[in-house]
């Protein structure tokens, strides 16, 4: 089975190829967050027919949690927001949670290597 990060038993990964994990990872999570705010933005255009700048406000507002700007008239807007909200209140959660993983990783092993040098 292979592992995405080095096991316990393992010595700690060099710091540059730790920085080249975490690069990869931002790189992902950055795509992530892009493919999102493009679902959005796009999907306000189509259903709110709203402009491409206030598409990409609403969008960035709610993939932040902070909810749409502009009023939706019409019921196929409010459900696409309601359905869009959810998915980015997982989307942004996700992110953040594979940003942080190899950072994580990289700290409980330093800390089981300090326990073992006891």
């Amino acid at each position: 089975m292979k592992h995405l990060f080095e096991q316990n038993t393992h010595q700690i990964l060099p710091f540059n190829k730790f920085m080249v994990r975490l690069i990869k990872y931002y790189i992902f999570s950055s795509l992530l967050i892009a493919f999102s705010l493009a679902i959005d933005t796009i999907g306000y255009n189509y259903f709110a027919h709203i402009l491409w700048i206030d598409s990409f406000y609403n969008a960035s507002l709610i993939l932040t949690g902070m909810g749409p700007v502009d009023e939706m008239p019409l019921d196929s807007p409010k459900l696409f927001a309601s359905f869009y909200a959810l998915f980015s209140g997982i989307a942004f959660l996700s992110t953040v949670a594979v940003i942080f993983a190899p950072i994580a990783n990289r700290l409980l092993h330093i800390l089981n290597i300090n326990q073992d040098e006891n």
